[in-house]
């Protein structure tokens, strides 16, 4: 999904989702009883790589929140994560180590540690 400006520019979001990721999302959502919440997603010092990826659900935003409704999924990204994370593509995986989550393709991190969980940006 982009956005186009009149001089022809596109406007992409920060993060986008799959399908798979999108319908994950509503699911998880829904089980939980919170259909309007969102999937925040932030980044943290720390982690083998030197960043690392969080993600909460959570029902508040600011002004200061970039927020992703894709067919009724949402993602929040805060503005001091959105420079680490932006373009990146969330996505589900059923076949990851310590069962099914989601995940982070992330085109800005030049290393990731072993478990993808955390990254070093150039």
């Amino acid at each position: 999904m982009a956005f186009e400006m009149s001089q022809g520019a596109e406007i992409k979001p920060i993060v986008q989702l799959t399908p798979k990721a999108s319908d994950e999302l509503k699911l998880y959502l829904e089980k939980q009883g919170k259909p309007s919440a969102a999937l925040r997603i932030f980044v943290t010092a720390g982690g083998c790589s030197g960043l690392s990826y969080g993600m909460v659900v959570d029902e508040k935003f600011s002004d200061d929140d970039f927020l992703i409704d894709v067919g009724g999924a949402k993602v929040v990204v805060d503005r001091s994560s959105a420079p680490f994370i932006a373009g990146s593509t969330v996505d589900y995986r059923s076949e990851k180590l310590m069962g099914g989550g989601f995940v982070v393709n992330n085109p800005n991190a030049v290393s990731t540690c072993g478990c993808g969980e955390s990254f070093k940006t150039g």
